[in-house]
């Protein structure tokens, strides 16, 4: 048996039900067998692959809080510190009632090589709850942030752990954990990214993945003759922060974006999105993708899943896992569809990736395409370091110019390994061999 098929089905039988970090673990390490067969000994001498694969650390508590009511809550809480390798643990916080060990995990693994690809020293980690902040007052939100950080700041600092936001945790949620942070220790630092502007926070963190998606994908569209986003349509899926400020760069660039979703269903707009209306229900009334087509005589609304059926040139998945499937992928295929980046974390199957890699459609993982967001997060911590604030266009042209070497990375990578335009593979191994060189240097700790 292979060192990649051994790990593997260990992997599995350790950690039952927990489908998502074996979904996760399985894309990684088979688009790793090319570089794993040429070192194998080694690499199984240091046990490289299980050191890998395996938390460094997983921290997990009660989280008690009171409702407005009066009533008493209990909900579970997840840090997963995965590797420290190339530096502080960083990834961010999700709040949703699917948070689980398995979804957390997975999360971190995927967090190493993207945080690896953008060439910052920051390393791995992932953490959230299974609480849900939608119809929740501001007081609730920060009753439950409150009792979150009351336990989690034991295991966090700026030079341990610097966790982030991620679904249900914007600028709110952000703002009262770093509170309660400072309450309890005395500490003015910068262990959490995403705070706001007056209290240390870097501009663009907001429309960072969302920015760093269309920078990445439009220089693909350079690398593989398809000149850039002007007149392409785009398709995207979501509409919180990634998928607002993805369209909202597309736009920029001469793109018609003509549908964005929630989880109720999706709007297709005929004459294009009108961003200035979706910030205004989403960013502002935290209210439902429907009233856009309340809104709007040229826009439809449609319950449930679909996005995928509307033809466009460009699709961007910026919603959550497995939400674009073989289904799919044919679909987009069929109507024309010829590149696709992941905005989210891992919102495509293994078969669609495979149907699309198979099928010569550009294709560009996670991993690479949605490290806008972590990348600004690790300059952020910069600035906090020196007590400085860049301007908008500072932070900005970093942004563009990192998204841009881990495109170079990856298709280098890809190249090297003889899988030329096979942008998976290319970003899995661009950002193992970073963190396993470090791993090899650093001895078995």
């Amino acid at each position: 048996m292979s060192y990649v098929d051994e790990i593997l089905e260990k992997l599995i039988a350790k950690n039952p039900s927990e489908s998502e970090f074996h979904q996760s673990v399985k894309e990684v390490l088979e688009s790793l067998r090319v570089v794993v067969e040429k070192n194998e000994d080694n690499f199984r001498k240091e046990a490289l692959l299980e050191r890998l694969t395996e938390p460094e650390r997983i921290i997990s508590f009660r989280i008690p809080w009171v409702d407005d009511s009066g009533q008493a809550h209990v909900n579970k809480g997840f840090r997963v510190q995965f590797s420290s390798a190339i530096g502080p643990y960083k990834g961010g916080l999700r709040l949703h009632p699917s948070v689980n060990q398995g979804i957390v995990k997975f999360l971190g693994f995927e967090q190493i090589f993207k945080n690896a690809l953008t060439g910052l020293p920051i390393g791995g980690g992932k953490g959230g709850s299974d609480f849900d902040p939608k119809g929740k007052s501001d007081r609730e939100v920060m009753a439950f942030c409150q009792s979150f950080m009351t336990e989690l700041h034991k295991y966090i600092g700026a030079n341990t752990d610097v966790p982030a936001g991620d679904i249900g945790v914007g600028a709110r949620e952000i703002g009262y954990l770093y509170g309660q942070y400072k309450r309890l220790t005395g500490l003015f630092e910068g262990v959490l990214t995403g705070k706001g502007l007056t209290y240390g926070g870097s501009l663009v963190r907001t429309q960072a993945t969302g920015y760093g998606l269309i920078y990445i994908v439009e220089e693909m569209l350079k690398q593989n003759g398809q000149q850039d986003f002007k007149d392409k349509k785009v398709v995207i899926s979501g509409s919180g922060n990634v998928a607002i400020y993805a369209a909202e760069k597309a736009q920029e660039l001469g793109a018609k974006v003509i549908a964005l979703s929630d989880s109720s269903g999706y709007v297709y707009d005929k004459d294009g999105i009108d961003l200035d209306l979706i910030k205004e229900i989403k960013e502002v009334r935290r209210g439902r993708i429907k009233e856009y087509a309340d809104a709007k005589a040229s826009a439809v609304f449609t319950a449930g899943k679909g996005i995928w059926s509307i033809p466009c040139d460009i699709a961007l998945p910026c919603a959550t896992q497995n939400e674009l499937d073989l289904e799919d992928a044919q679909i987009l295929k069929k109507n024309g569809c010829f590149a696709i980046a992941e905005g989210a974390n891992m919102p495509a199957t293994m078969e669609a990736i495979d149907y699309f890699l198979e099928n010569s459609v550009l294709f560009m993982p996670g991993k690479a395409a949605n490290a806008g967001g972590v990348a600004t997060s690790a300059l952020e911590m910069t600035q906090n370091s020196q007590r400085l604030s860049w301007t908008f266009e500072e932070v900005d042209n970093k942004l563009k110019d990192i998204m841009l070497n881990i495109f170079a990375k990856t298709d280098e990578a890809s190249k090297r390994y003889g899988l030329e335009g096979n942008y998976v593979a290319g970003a899995n191994i661009a950002g193992f061999e970073k963190v396993a060189e470090a791993m090899h240097f650093q001895g078995i700790c």
